[in-house]
């Protein structure tokens, strides 16, 4: 693997503008508006990467449109993190093929995690005919230039190279949300945990420059941005790389100064390096939400060796008391993976008794699945399905007893919250500064703001209430 950041300079950026232009042209010809629906699995990293693909589209004079039938172009931003999303994503790009087939001139991508991956590449070009193009993340700034050459060529494009992982700023993006935006901070991870597929097909950390993250966080907030979140695969190490470094505390505390009415959130955090200087960064500014993403993965020691985490049961839980300290109202959530290659009962009891002293308000909780060219995949696992899945539904059960414990202690309590949109139902919902989903009537004047809600109802995984005057 190439571990060289390379920087995308404004002559490469402009080309790819260039690119643009000539699909516009392109379009125009035949007078005809065409559309593109873009679709994204996975994390929120790759939700960021589909604005990015979503603002060259428009920029190349294309319509979003929320479907993929009649769709000119179709784009499928993929994720790598487990089996299932994988057989997802092939299931979902088989059926493209009935799309196409009813409109012949439809372009069909692969994008994201998956298109990294040299199994997936090499499926796509045997088993996918009416796939158009396949590019990894290290390409997405590419996409126009990919786009064209399938446009004017009429061939298949394949983008997927092992190349030095890159910073592209000054990139159009379409956002989904101007009041609840994404801002990437960095790319890539260094940690190389056995079980994820994240460096190999993502790159090695790189940070942006602390000036080009203000400026995008000063326009958000100018344009109405009341939620900000900052996103890596570990968003602790921010800054290592720099030419001057900055750690990832001082960021947030710079971004904290931004004049305006907005919360910080940010994702996600690696235990060894989340420090004391960190907490006492988001207990001493009011626009740094009290929420915490902090994965543990296993409550043994010993598999999180294994798991090649860098620290143990003792050091996560000497972490998680110190920030509990100086942010009492913390709201804590985590990743847990159950049946990790060799586990025993009695490590999976440590895991239980690790969830039941921290008191987690949520968990995102996953049984393992050994990804191709990771460690993990090759370890033994003599543990039985079965038993895995007896553990996951244990676990579940537990962590469902504690959020449901921890919502009621809400009922009563005066929350600010902010307001962003509506439910099926249609209730107003709303979050809480810790992240939590409340529900309750109201106008829609009240969308897009701050306001205080009195909470009258709970359950395992949201909150009800009532507008206060």
């Amino acid at each position: 693997m190439d571990t060289k950041t390379t920087v995308i300079d404004e002559a490469q950026l402009s080309q790819q503008f260039a690119y643009c232009d000539k699909i516009a042209a392109y379009w125009q010809q035949q007078n005809t508006t065409p559309t593109a629906y873009v679709e994204t699995y996975g994390c929120q990293q790759n939700e960021a990467d589909s604005e990015k693909l979503r603002g060259f589209l428009v920029q190349s004079g294309y319509a979003i449109t929320d479907t993929a039938e009649g769709a000119d172009v179709v784009v499928m931003n993929t994720c790598a993190i487990r089996e299932h999303a994988e057989q997802r994503v092939f299931g979902n790009l088989g059926a493209l093929t009935h799309t196409k087939h009813r409109h012949p001139a439809q372009k069909i991508f692969l994008c994201g995690c998956m298109a990294g991956e040299t199994k997936v590449s090499d499926r796509i070009k045997k088993s996918f005919p009416h796939v158009d193009g396949v590019f990894s993340t290290h390409h997405l700034w590419q996409f126009p230039e990919i786009l064209w050459n399938v446009l004017d060529r009429k061939k298949r494009q394949f983008y997927i190279t092992d190349e030095p992982g890159s910073i592209a700023e000054g990139i159009p993006q379409i956002r989904d949300s101007k009041l609840k935006t994404w801002v990437s901070i960095m790319y890539g991870c260094n940690n190389f945990c056995t079980y994820c597929i994240v460096p190999y097909v993502r790159g090695r950390e790189r940070s942006r420059k602390p000036e080009d993250i203000l400026a995008e966080c000063r326009e958000l907030v100018a344009n109405g941005a009341k939620e900000i979140t900052l996103l890596g695969q570990n968003v602790n190490s921010y800054g290592k790389d720099l030419e001057s470094p900055m750690d990832f505390a001082d960021l947030l505390a710079a971004i904290a100064e931004i004049p305006g009415e907005f919360w910080i959130r940010f994702m996600t955090s690696h235990p060894r390096d989340a420090s004391k200087k960190l907490f006492d960064t988001m207990a001493s500014h009011d626009k740094i939400a009290k929420q915490l993403h902090l994965p543990f993965q296993s409550g043994s020691s010993r598999v999180l060796k294994a798991m090649n985490r860098h620290y143990d049961r003792e050091k996560y839980l000497e972490t998680v008391r110190y920030a509990k300290s100086v942010m009492p109202d913390l709201v804590l959530t985590s990743d847990v993976i159950v049946g990790f290659p060799g586990e025993t009962e009695e490590e999976f009891q440590e895991t239980m008794t690790l969830i039941q002293e921290v008191h987690y308000d949520a968990l995102f909780t996953f049984i393992f699945s050994p990804r191709v060219g990771t460690p993990a995949a090759a370890m033994e696992d003599p543990t039985p399905k079965a038993e895995k899945n007896r553990r996951f539904d244990d676990l579940c059960n537990l962590q469902n007893q504690i959020s449901e414990e921890i919502h009621k202690n809400y009922i009563g309590k005066t929350m600010r919250c902010l307001v962003d949109g509506r439910d099926d139902k249609g209730q107003l919902t709303a979050r809480t500064e810790g992240g939590r989903l409340v529900r309750f009537d109201g106008g829609d004047s009240l969308i897009g703001n701050f306001h205080n809600i009195t909470i009258t109802g709970a359950t395992t995984w949201s909150l009800s209430g009532v507008l206060q005057a």
